[in-house]
């Protein structure tokens, strides 16, 4: 299999997207609505679609449940998410600060975010497996502050250890962060200035700084 680094997962989706004779079953990972806007309006043509919310990171709940609120308002307005199912989890962010434990210190985009893709990703593929979906991944992959490399990697391995087919995907390209912008826009959606977790909070307030004393 060609190394992660060397393979264009658009392309490899829209190989995909060809070779579809029906609308297969996909459970996607939703992060919130301003990232899910372009990903559903690119792929509910193609697949059944099933939204997963699930982000024990964000924080606090008020946070947690603004953003649910904002998705659920996409998909009774927008035409092309017309027949999207959603499925909201309980807050949870026990969950999240079990895996940050260590990390915390950390500025976004290191090792605690991938710790925190895993756990998203896994609940996912949980989902995919119970609703009998053919396929799984995320919106994460569209905003320009993930790595798309490692959401692959990490989907990658749940493919593997499940059994179930990850849905090859890095949205922001052929500018799909870009249509994001303009169907936020043109949807009026509440577009957060921070990932969700307490640290990504404090980062972009200023307040998280590595220790370097000593």
């Amino acid at each position: 299999m060609q190394a992660i680094e060397k393979r264009n997962f658009q392309c490899e989706l829209e190989d995909i997207i060809k070779s579809l004779k029906s609308k297969p079953k996909l459970m996607l990972h939703a992060c919130c609505a301003p990232c899910s806007s372009y990903v559903l309006e690119y792929l509910s043509k193609y697949f059944e679609i099933t939204m997963l919310y699930y982000n024990p990171n964000i924080t606090p709940e008020s946070e947690y449940k603004k953003r649910l609120c904002e998705l659920q308002r996409l998909l009774g307005e927008a035409d092309f998410a017309q027949g999207v199912k959603l499925l909201p989890c309980d807050y949870d962010p026990e969950r999240f600060f079990e895996i940050a434990k260590g990390l915390e210190h950390l500025p976004e985009g290191e090792e605690r975010c991938f710790k925190c893709y895993e756990l998203r990703l896994r609940e996912t593929v949980k989902a995919a497996i119970e609703n009998r979906s053919d396929y799984f991944t995320s919106t994460l992959s569209i905003s320009p502050y993930k790595n798309s490399k490692k959401l692959a990697e990490v989907s990658l391995a749940l493919e593997s250890e499940y059994g179930i087919k990850w849905l090859p995907s890095d949205f922001k390209k052929k500018n799909g962060y870009k249509r994001s912008i303009e169907l936020s826009k043109e949807y009026n959606l509440y577009r957060q200035n921070y990932c969700g977790c307490i640290f990504s909070k404090m980062q972009s307030e200023g307040k998280l700084q590595n220790d370097t004393s000593d």
